[in-house]
């Protein structure tokens, strides 16, 4: 589950989602410069979940 995180992180930073400071650790993660509170819930959301919510709201390369 931690590297899908850290993949999702890395996307959303590639894509300009968040803030370039953004941080996955080994127990936590850390975005800053998300568009909007919404966008920063679902991410949360999706980020404590299983794999499908982080998919839906962070859909992987291909």
């Amino acid at each position: 589950m931690n590297d899908a995180i850290r993949d999702a992180i890395n996307r959303l930073v590639h894509h300009r989602e968040v803030g370039v400071d953004a941080y996955s650790g080994p127990v936590y993660f850390m975005m800053h410069n998300v568009s909007s509170q919404e966008r920063a819930r679902e991410l949360a959301a999706a980020l404590h979940g299983d794999l499908e919510p982080l998919n839906h709201a962070v859909p992987p390369t291909v």
